[in-house]
C-alpha cells in the first residue's frame, strides 16, 4: 500500500526511488498556506481562522473540498492517473494532518476510481 514519506534535509537521506514529491512548490502543493496555528491563507487569498492549534487540520480539509469539488488546477482524474500506486513526500511529519493523505486516498481509493480493486 503506497505511503506518505517526510522528506528530510538529512546528511545521505535519499527520497525513495518512485515517490512522487507533493510538497510546494510542485503542481500538488497544498494551496492553503499557515499563517500562524490558528489562521490560513487559501487559494484565492481568502484569511480563514481556526481554533489555536487546528489551522494545519482546517487546510488539509479545505484542500480535500477544493480538490473534490473540482476548484484547482488539479482534478481527482489527475491524482489517481498520475499519483495511483506511488508513495509521495512533502516537509509535513508523521501523524499530522497532511494533504499528501488526501492524495494517496484520492488516488488509490476506489470510491473515486470504482475500477480500482483493494488488495490488501
Amino acid at each position: 500500500m503506497p505511503s506518505r514519506i517526510q522528506l528530510r534535509r538529512t546528511k545521505g537521506w535519499r527520497k525513495p526511488e518512485g515517490a512522487i514529491v507533493v510538497a510546494r512548490p510542485s503542481k500538488w502543493g497544498n494551496p492553503f498556506r499557515l499563517l500562524n496555528q490558528h489562521a490560513l491563507i487559501d487559494h484565492l487569498g481568502r484569511e480563514h481562522l481556526a481554533e489555536p492549534g487546528t489551522a494545519r487540520a482546517l487546510a488539509v480539509r479545505l484542500y480535500r473540498e477544493a480538490l473534490t469539488n473540482d476548484e484547482l488546477a488539479i482534478t481527482t482524474d489527475d491524482v489517481f492517473n498520475e499519483l495511483h500506486g506511488r508513495d509521495l513526500a512533502c516537509w509535513c511529519p508523521a501523524g499530522v494532518p497532511c494533504h499528501g493523505d488526501v492524495l494517496l486516498y484520492v488516488a488509490n481509493s476506489p470510491i473515486f476510481h470504482p475500477t480500482v480493486v483493494d488488495h490488501a
